[in-house]
């Protein structure tokens, strides 16, 4: 089975592969860059939702022998206790079904929050104030904040999770079968 990812991003492509390869041995799962058709920042939940079908289907699209695309997109959503941290996954089968879920959610800090409302990008904001380079591709701002308890790859590792739901228990998705 082949799996594509909407990313080369390292993360991202770890989390398919760790959740695809619980179910399916031998499971192929690389990463292709694609348009997301959305901000650099999302900065919505339906911003990452749209990101993240982007991503899905421009990779199937690219890759006609690939079963499913994966798209993950990370951002953030305002709520009512302060501007959350999330991602976003689609998972999309050739035949058109999709399954989709989001991560766990964590506030951002106020100083954090405040300059991702002045237009910055959350990675470099963290690559800032942790003095390293690449904190995407690394633990990332989940890592950072949850002090290494949950690392950005476990994040979407478990939204990778629940979007195949669909697929792993279609009798329970009735509305989802072609």
């Amino acid at each position: 089975m082949r799996v594509v990812v909407g990313s080369k991003n390292p993360v991202k492509v770890a989390a398919v592969q760790a959740a695809f390869g619980r179910v399916w041995e031998g499971v192929e799962v690389f990463g292709r860059s694609v348009p997301t058709g959305v901000s650099t920042m999302p900065m919505s939940d339906r911003e990452c939702i749209d990101g993240a079908r982007n991503r899905a289907i421009a990779v199937l699209a690219d890759v006609p022998d690939a079963q499913f695309g994966v798209g993950l997109e990370g951002g953030v959503n305002p709520e009512s206790v302060g501007l959350m941290l999330l991602g976003w996954v689609v998972i999309r089968h050739r035949d058109g079904r999709e399954g989709i879920a989001c991560s766990a959610k964590i506030p951002l800090p106020s100083h954090i929050a405040q300059r991702i409302f002045a237009g910055e990008e959350l990675g470099p904001v963290m690559d800032d104030i942790l003095q390293e380079a690449h904190t995407a591709q690394k633990g990332g701002a989940s890592g950072a904040l949850s002090g290494g308890l949950v690392l950005r790859q476990d994040k979407f590792e478990m939204a990778v999770a629940y979007a195949l739901s669909p697929f792993l228990a279609p009798e329970l998705y009735p509305e989802l079968t072609t």
